[in-house]
């Protein structure tokens, strides 16, 4: 139902910020377009349902993704702009019932998941003490990508994405240097940007690194020690995470674990979940991450 809620700040806990499958009308599996590839079994186009979207909205294949073919849909995120477009932007109307709204819903779902991917970070930096000093800003920022995300359809197609999500990552990266100072020093190692690509990193002390945007596809972090690093847009694809120590980094997001493989002994940041996958073997997977600010 309508987020009736007086406060229309994210709830403090994320909730409004993680998918809810159940309150979206599978927004995911028919906005977003998909090519047969290691990813995805079949082509897809953008607006077309996907065959194993069930008429309740569910998919028919949800716990057999991977073994039919599908792994890319087990690393997607929506950060919560499923149900807040099907249920908030739409009034719970799905696009079955007003088949007119259909193409708009697709449109305007894209918007969406950016602003809440957005919404996604800043929520974690206010929860960061040693952001402290920018909390206000911090807020100011949250609060008017709030608002965006409260727009009609018509009004949410008229955002400047691009330029909302350059503000948050100039202001991100404030954060991430207030976060990563607190790293003993001589351990704020910049590889921002670098190309990792199949790096030997195990064991590694990257302690307060930032590795934001870096290319760390099939990279071995095993052993490796990532406490206060920032990860803001690595992309772990087939990274060894395994016994990693990823406690206190920032900006980490629950797609780039299910992109890296890791064990029982990789130790993950507060509020991230150990992926279904991992276990005492590696799986590869070999799936694509989305973007990311700044």
């Amino acid at each position: 139902m309508p987020d009736t809620r007086d406060d229309a700040r994210p709830a403090q806990d994320g909730s409004d910020l993680r998918a809810d499958c159940g309150n979206c009308f599978g927004l995911c599996c028919v906005a977003l377009p998909f090519a047969a590839s290691a990813d995805f079994a079949v082509d897809k186009p953008a607006g077309r349902p996907c065959a194993n979207l069930r008429t309740d909205f569910s998919c028919g294949i949800h716990d057999r993704l991977r073994e039919r073919g599908f792994p890319g849909c087990t690393v997607y995120d929506c950060f919560g702009a499923g149900q807040k477009v099907s249920q908030v932007t739409f009034g719970g109307r799905s696009w079955r019932e007003a088949r007119d709204t259909a193409r708009q819903m697709s449109d305007v779902f894209p918007v969406m998941r950016q602003l809440h991917e957005l919404l996604r970070y800043l929520t974690e930096a206010l929860a960061l003490p040693a952001a402290r000093p920018l909390h206000n800003e911090l807020r100011g920022l949250l609060d008017g990508i709030e608002a965006l995300t409260r727009r009609d359809a018509a009004g949410l197609l008229t955002v400047d994405v691009p330029a909302h999500r350059g503000r948050v990552g100039e202001l991100l990266a404030r954060t991430s240097e207030l976060v990563r100072a607190t790293a003993k020093p001589g351990r704020r190692k910049n590889r921002r940007g670098a190309d990792l690509f199949g790096a030997r990193l195990a064991g590694a002390d990257l302690r307060g690194a930032d590795l934001r945007g870096s290319c760390l596809i099939a990279a071995d972090l095993s052993g490796a020690d990532l406490r206060l690093a920032d990860l803001l847009g690595a992309d772990f694809r087939d990274a060894d995470l395994s016994g990693a120590d990823l406690t206190g980094s920032i900006f980490l997001t629950q797609p780039q674990l299910h992109q890296a493989k890791g064990d029982p002994r990789t130790t993950l940041p507060h509020g991230l979940e150990r992926p279904a996958h991992w276990s005492d073997e590696h799986h590869p997977t070999g799936e694509r991450g989305g973007g990311h600010p700044g």
